[in-house]
């Protein structure tokens, strides 16, 4: 098996044009990731999965967010329209597991059905009184235990349907009072409290094929960002024991400084094994691959590792989860 391309890469439009099937062949990126600028309708989702696994040349990982409310890439009539997580967490009251667990099955069938394998979830940051509005009501609790017994209703749930969950954000952005989308959140809070509530939350999800990093900076323990930081990188590797392959948070989001490919380069070096390369134009991706190049040999192994353990969908009435969902809340 050829060596991958160490990065996950968006892409431009609707269809490929011979430019970026040529790049997309000769990098070959480990996956790619789609946003509202690569979604009109079913049949044109599913011939641009087509082609980009094609040009790759293996069954490469499509990703999506797909959390519900605000941050819902496909809405309808592709997709069920979700409540941001909280809310619907807080109106299922009793059933909140079961009925996330559901919710993501139904997500999960309806991305499948499009060519798309890999939904950027669960979200298992612990919600506080201060986190900041764009990530709070994406959260799923308030207190670990909560989190922890969410968070594995909806990795169950992607699962049953056949597609990869991956977990977010290690090693966990729920005392940010800032956007990491604007500027870099700082959290003074002390080790031990990191390691007793939103280090811990990760734990449970060890074991999962794939992770996404937290732009964050944990002062107590070093000051720089946790995507580009070997510190922090080693304390998810082996305090929380995450060996999966572990992706970058959006590499252009505005917590961490340089160039793009400069950001790329200093998230692998710390540790990461590939780059999330969200919204540059094609002649940033080229400069980035020039760059970074190839997955080092740990980075292919769990890459191959994720490959070899592609979730199968089980027998699920899609109709059947939408009506139990239905009950579920009322």
């Amino acid at each position: 098996m050829s060596r991958f391309g160490a990065a996950i890469l968006g892409v431009q439009g609707l269809v490929l044009d011979k430019t970026e099937r040529d790049f997309f062949k000769e990098t070959k990126p480990f996956g790619f990731i789609l946003f509202n600028r690569n979604l009109e309708d079913a049949g044109q989702i599913r011939a641009l999965a087509d082609a980009l696994r094609d040009c790759v040349g293996h069954d490469a990982p499509i990703l999506i967010d797909q959390e519900g409310g605000r941050v819902q890439r496909l809405r309808q009539p592709l997709a069920t329209e979700w409540l941001p997580p909280l809310d619907d967490v807080t109106r299922l009251g009793v059933n909140a597991a079961r009925g996330m667990y559901v919710r993501s099955v139904i997500t999960g069938l309806e991305l499948a059905a499009l060519g798309i394998d890999a939904n950027c979830a669960p979200m298992l940051d612990i919600a506080r009184e201060t986190t900041h509005p764009f990530l709070r009501n994406r959260c799923y609790a308030d207190n670990l235990e909560k989190v922890v017994e969410i968070g594995k209703a909806v990795e169950a749930g992607h699962l049953a349907a056949g597609v990869y969950p991956i977990m977010k954000h290690v090693p966990g952005h729920g005392l940010a009072q800032i956007d990491s989308h604007k500027d870099i959140p700082r959290i003074t809070a002390p080790r031990d409290m990191l390691e007793r509530d939103d280090f811990a939350a990760f734990k449970p999800f060890a074991d999962m094929a794939m992770g996404m990093t937290a732009h964050l900076s944990f002062e107590d323990i070093d000051p720089q960002p946790a995507t580009i930081s070997s510190t922090m990188i080693d304390l998810i590797r082996n305090d929380i024991g995450f060996n999966g392959l572990l992706m970058t948070d959006d590499i252009g989001m505005e917590a961490l400084n340089g160039t793009i490919p400069e950001r790329c380069a200093a998230s692998l070096a710390a540790g990461c094994d590939v780059a999330l390369c969200c919204n540059s134009d094609l002649a940033e991706m080229m400069a980035v691959m020039e760059r970074i190049g190839e997955m080092s040999d740990a980075a292919q192994s769990r890459a191959n590792a994720v490959l070899a353990a592609r979730p199968a969908a089980t027998e699920l009435d899609i109709a059947a989860m939408r009506a139990e969902f239905e009950a579920l809340v009322s």
